[in-house]
Order: structure tokens, then sequence, then C-alpha cells
């Protein structure tokens, strides 16, 4: 048992001295290796950068330029580490983890399809997309500005304050409507006035009054109109519509609009257009003689008759 047990000990103990000197003897393979992988991150993050400036500065698209930076310096990051470990000696390791990345693609396709989607359509939403930084857009339910495009999701900024994170495949597969592509949007509302009121002198009043706003566009192209909309119960509704700059679709064409329907109605006002409220008529109809609503006495009216008979009487 003594000579046996002594056997195990010198066969574990030539064991750790293999393994420590084979240790010993990758050491300067190792270090190759770390070194590897330092300059790959460095060289990935200056070209990515670099890349970066030059994309957004012939481009002028930040977006895209962000994307391809940090794609470039993934690639640079991964390539490091297939050569850092063939450097430490250690190629089939790096060779059975390709071999294990391909035989586990369809594997990892199924459980990560969301995440496989979602950054194939960033790559694509990167060279060809609906909308720009800063850009006021419409995704489904979400209406915000266009802050960040990453590997998974659209980053909107909404206008009561919240960051919401859209995945990129809804991005792709939902309508976006882009509310500053071009700079103009076009606002309406309606306005009514009595039925005794010249329309077309009411509807010039008020392309008098678009003309005095400094902040409603007008040309050729955007052309600001009134229009007859409705014979309402009281009022003809006349509905305006008119053009805006929307570079700051959240505070200054909303602030135009206020200011373009207070003006409206003053200017209405002041050139002797009545805009009545609802009027309620009742009708009757047959063998009825009146009207079925009674307007009844207050309890209080007979007490003061009374309470001014005794005082007569009193004074009597």
């Amino acid at each position: 048992m003594i000579l046996l047990l002594i056997q195990d000990l010198q066969t574990v103990s030539d064991a750790f001295i293999n393994y420590y000197n084979n240790f010993i003897n990758q050491l300067p393979g190792i270090a190759w290796g770390v070194l590897i992988i330092i300059l790959g991150l460095l060289i990935g993050a200056w070209i990515g950068n670099f890349a970066r400036r030059r994309i957004s500065a012939k481009t002028a698209d930040p977006l895209m330029s962000r994307f391809l930076g940090k794609a470039i310096k993934i690639t640079f990051f991964i390539i490091a580490v297939m050569l850092a470990l063939r450097a430490a000696g250690l190629g089939g390791i790096a060779t059975g983890i390709l071999t294990a990345a391909g035989a586990s693609a369809v594997v990892l396709g199924f459980a990560f399809k969301d995440i496989g989607e979602n950054f194939i359509a960033g790559i694509i939403l990167a060279f060809n997309r609906p909308f720009n930084v800063n850009d006021t857009v419409e995704i489904g339910n979400n209406f915000g500005k266009v802050k960040a495009l990453e590997f998974r999701y659209t980053k909107l900024k909404t206008f009561d304050g919240k960051d919401v994170y859209i995945p990129n495949s809804d991005v792709l597969t939902t309508p976006v409507t882009n509310y500053t592509e071009d700079g103009f949007y076009r606002w309406n509302f309606i306005i009514g006035i009595a039925y005794e009121d010249t329309i077309e002198g009411a509807k010039q009043v008020i392309l008098d009054t678009l003309k005095r706003e400094p902040n409603v566009i007008e040309d050729e192209e955007h052309e600001n109109f009134v229009i007859e909309d409705e014979l309402a119960t009281s009022t003809v509704n006349l509905k305006v519509f008119f053009w805006v700059d929307t570079t700051d679709f959240r505070r200054m064409a909303l602030i135009t609009k206020g200011n373009v329907v207070r003006n409206v109605k003053e200017a209405l006002e002041k050139n002797g257009y009545y805009m009545p409220a609802d009027i309620q008529e009742i009708k009757l109809y047959g063998a009825a003689k009146d009207s079925p609503l009674r307007i009844e006495q207050s309890q209080k009216q007979p007490d003061l008759q009374e309470s001014k008979s005794s005082t007569t009487d009193t004074n009597n």
C-alpha cells in the first residue's frame, strides 16, 4: 500500500511538473497573445473612430457613421482574439470556437431569433432608413425625436421626456412617419361663423391674418387656404389650412398654431363676424299645443308673497 501511494504521488508530481514546464514554455506565446489583443483593441478603436469621422464628414449622417464605427471595433476585436489564441499555441481552441460557432449557428438562430432579426435590421437601417438624428418621427404609437441607432434598437426621446427603445426589426417593418424630413408640416383647424355672415369675406379675413403671421410659410409649393367644411347646427364651419416650419416641431410649430388660432378668432370679431355657440331649437309637431317642458315656480316665492301680505296687513 505504501509503495502504491508513493507511486501515485510520483505520478501526480510528474504531471504537475510537466504542466508547469509546458506553462513556462508557453509564456512567451501567451504574452504575445495578450499583446495582440491589446493592439487589436487599440487599432480597432482608432480605425473605428477614424472611419466614423470620415463617414460622418462625407455623408453628414451621424447614425450610420456611429453604427459602422462600432462594427469595425467589434470586428477587429474578434480577429485579434483569434490571432492571440494561435500565437499562444492554442490554435486548436480557436478552431474549435469557429467550428462550434458554425455547428451551433442553426440552434442559436432559433434561440436568439429576435436578437438576430434586430441586428440584421440595424445593419439595413444603417445604410437605408427614413430618418436622421433629431428628426421628429412617429413609429407605431411612439412619437418623438430620434436620438440614436444601435445594433439592436432605435432610441426615441418623446416630448414628455420619456426614452423609448424600439427594436430595429419593428422600425423596419412598422410604418414610419417623418414630420421633419423636408421641414414643412400643414396644420388645420375649424372655426364657425354665423349663417348671417358673408363666407367669402370671412375667408379673406382669415387669409390676411395668415399672411401677417411671421412663422406661417407660404410659397408656390406650400399654399395656405380656407374651405367651407360643414353646415353645422348653429354655424357655417370653415376649415383653415396653413404651413409651418417643423425644424423645432415640439415647440415652435405648436406655438405657431396657437398664435394663428388666437389671431384668426380676434380678427373675425374685429371685423364684425359672429361665432355663435350651438343653439337648441324645440319644434312642436302634430296635435301638440304646448311644450312638454315646464318651468316650476320656486318654493320660496309663495313664502315671499305671504310675507309681503302679512307686512301689509300689519301696517294697515
